[in-house]
């Protein structure tokens, strides 16, 4: 397989959330470092497609605009929506000399999104894993960064706008 092949396969099976598309075009050794934390990251074919499918779950409409790279390194580039919050999220994808991908890095905007994605995806795939007490601590310990984030992007942020008038 090609990398534009695997490239390509890989939009689609975002766009239409199809975490099973995902699986064979990943590598044995890949690993998923998250935006959302430093801790861990998700290694091999079972963990990535795992973290894929409830990405898929919890991000809608993803639409992709933007490609570069080359034939060991591209970026990908989409929007799309975590329940009424609008995201963007960068993908940095490596590859092997067999096209699959060795390594994606993710990288989301904005914060309110963000926030939404870690309180959504976190729960699911502790209760994937048989660990439900963790996933409701998760679930309860990620509502209040949402709505800090949520209020402070709508009141306070706007406060900082250069093109706002003093006061």
């Amino acid at each position: 397989m090609t990398t534009d092949q695997t490239t390509a396969t890989w939009r689609a099976a975002a766009e239409n959330a199809d975490a099973d598309a995902v699986r064979p075009l990943l590598a044995p050794t890949v690993t998923v470092i998250s935006p959302l934390t430093a801790r861990f990251r998700f290694t091999g074919p079972d963990q990535v497609s795992a973290m894929m499918a409830a990405a898929f779950t919890v991000i809608s409409d993803i639409k992709f605009h933007t490609e570069v790279g080359d034939d060991s390194t591209r970026a990908l580039f989409f929007h799309g929506r975590c329940g009424r919050e609008e995201l963007e999220e960068a993908q940095l994808l490596r590859f092997d000399e067999n096209g699959l991908i060795t390594e994606l890095t993710l990288f989301g905007r904005p914060l309110p999104a963000a926030t939404e994605i870690m309180g959504k995806i976190g729960p699911l795939l502790l209760r994937k894993q048989g660990r439900p007490a963790i996933a409701r601590l998760v679930s309860v310990l990620s509502k209040p960064l949402a709505v800090v984030t949520r209020l402070g992007e709508k009141h306070i942020v706007p406060m900082a706008d250069p093109a706002r008038a003093k006061s």
